[in-house]
């Protein structure tokens, strides 16, 4: 006789990228060790594999979680764990003003992606060439722990986030070149265009929650969440 089948609720969220709507179950205890096992690893690139599992498992929609935006990873992990686990997280900072130690609490549920207005995704090099970015996608997340410095890193995102190049005559789509020849176009960029592509990743959207507080000091301090390792790790 077989086992009884235990129902799982089902939820909605919205994919912040695209603002699609997803049905989604929570994470069960299958997926609770993958966790476990990418935590005890210590691994970033365990973590982020372990993630992307998840949300591909509970997700019920059709989805390619490696074209989900690195932002939409989080968003998406940090709605399943509040209805698969709690939506309270506590968390510990030593307030390096007084060296004591604070407790805090967060209401995942509360928390939304901070979308930045305006944020224009053309490049403009010169007055007949350009190109068009778009933001990293969960797909180049596994390859982060292979570089061994934060230039490497950098180019690696750069390259792996342009869409276009384009000139008077011609659109160049970026994925039909490999990246050594992205790369060595991006080394003839002048440090003016170089910057205006920092300012595109800084205006990147994120998770953003901020805890206000003050310290036995009588001070007001401020602690910036806007990562998963945050929240979890």
């Amino acid at each position: 006789m077989a086992l009884p089948k235990i129902d799982q609720p089902l939820f909605e969220m919205v994919v912040p990228s695209t603002g699609k709507n997803v049905i989604f179950r929570p994470f069960l205890v299958k997926e609770e060790k993958l966790l476990l096992i990418a935590q005890q690893s210590g691994n970033d690139g365990d973590m982020i594999r372990s993630i992307k599992q998840i949300i591909n498992n509970c997700i019920q929609d059709e989805i390619v979680v490696d074209n989900l935006a690195t932002f939409d990873l989080e968003y998406m992990f940090i709605k399943l764990r509040a209805k698969s686990v709690n939506n309270i997280v506590k968390l510990s900072y030593r307030d390096n003003e007084d060296d004591i130690v604070y407790d805090f609490e967060v209401d995942l549920d509360t928390l939304e992606i901070d979308i930045p207005k305006n944020v224009d995704n053309k490049i403009k090099i010169n007055d007949t060439v350009g190109m068009t970015m778009k933001y990293p996608s969960a797909a180049i997340t596994d390859k982060i722990g292979e570089f061994q410095n934060s230039v490497e890193l950098l180019s690696f995102f750069i390259v792996n986030c342009i869409d276009t190049i384009y000139d008077e005559d011609t659109v160049y789509i970026a994925s039909e070149y490999s990246d050594t020849e992205l790369g060595e176009f991006l080394d003839t960029l002048n440090v003016d265009t170089f910057d205006k592509i920092r300012v595109f990743f800084e205006s990147m959207p994120k998770i953003r929650h901020e805890i206000v507080y003050t310290n036995s000091l009588n001070n007001e301090r401020k602690i910036e969440l806007n990562n998963l390792k945050d929240f979890f790790m």
